[in-house]
């Protein structure tokens, strides 16, 4: 197995709501705002060679909107998937899995590219990877919710025929009251190494894949813990459709990480890819903080 950090570029958002009930005073110190109070994010995809495929998660936001739509979120920077992924040897045709976490622009976007009048899969020969309760969550979106969920990054996906689903059965039906108790581990069929969970206070039904490597779990975060920055308890995003339930998934998580050794390897943290945990007298919080490929 060989794993990779694809950086797909960076963006911007609102610092208020990314930290939520967090002040300014505080937050700002951990990233930064401009003048219009955004922030830089990063857009970190995983890829993973195993077992003959390989698997990318999530694929950043793509370039096919239109100038008002990156005028609200400011992508920037150097890096693209594309230029990441030609990094390692790789291209998008190469691609055998895309595995996303939840359907939101900047998780998904990347998976539809305009081809003159038509939207068509950007990675051609790839299965792309749901859950059907999550699908459902995005396709009838609630009008909170409705602008991060953009149809032509998720439909095509479907007319496709490159699209299915991974089952997660177990979880209760009422996204909104889910019991983070006890976060149940699925396997998947992708690859024997590669298992997650689904977590519904961000959004319903998300998956955060868990990668066994070497004896190592390494966890990608998606948005539970968008960056090192979220790692205490209070600092939940504004965007969460269920704060008190992400409060309670990101408890119950952050105790099993911690317990067990996990590496958490973070989507949109700036500066900071990885790191494990320590209690402190403040709580559960980051202590190494590194790269991947000083793991691998």
């Amino acid at each position: 197995m060989k794993l990779y950090s694809i950086n797909a570029g960076y963006f911007k958002l609102d610092g208020g709501a990314m930290f939520g009930v967090v002040p300014k005073s505080i937050w700002n110190k951990l990233n930064p705002a401009d003048n219009n109070n955004m922030c830089s994010w990063a857009l970190r995809c995983l890829l993973i060679e195993d077992e003959g495929r390989l698997i990318l998660i999530d694929n950043g936001m793509g370039d096919k909107q239109d100038a008002k739509f990156f005028g609200h979120y400011y992508l920037h920077g150097d890096d693209t998937l594309d230029k990441s992924l030609a990094k390692y040897g790789f291209t998008k045709d190469a691609i055998t899995d895309v595995f996303l976490t939840h359907l939101h622009f900047d998780h998904c976007g990347g998976s539809i590219v305009r081809d003159g009048d038509k939207l068509v899969p950007a990675f051609k020969n790839a299965t792309y990877w749901s859950n059907e309760r999550h699908w459902q969550w995005a396709t009838e979106p609630n009008a909170r919710e409705k602008a991060s969920f953009l149809k032509e990054n998720i439909l095509p996906i479907k007319e496709s025929g490159q699209l299915k689903f991974l089952s997660v059965n177990n979880e209760s039906s009422d996204l909104s009251a889910s019991d983070a108790s006890r976060l149940t581990t699925h396997n998947s069929p992708l690859s024997s190494h590669l298992s997650f969970f689904t977590v519904n206070g961000h959004t319903g039904a998300m998956m955060l894949p868990k990668i066994n490597y070497n004896g190592k779990t390494i966890v990608y975060m998606a948005d539970l813990l968008p960056s090192v920055g979220h790692i205490p308890l209070p600092y939940v995003m504004g965007y969460d459709m269920f704060p008190l339930t992400t409060l309670n998934e990101k408890k119950a998580f952050l105790t099993e990480a911690l317990e067990n050794n996990y590496i958490l390897f973070f989507e949109h943290d700036p500066v900071n890819e990885c790191c494990n945990l320590q209690m402190t007298e403040k709580g559960i919080r980051a202590k190494d903080i590194f790269k991947l490929e000083e793991l691998v």
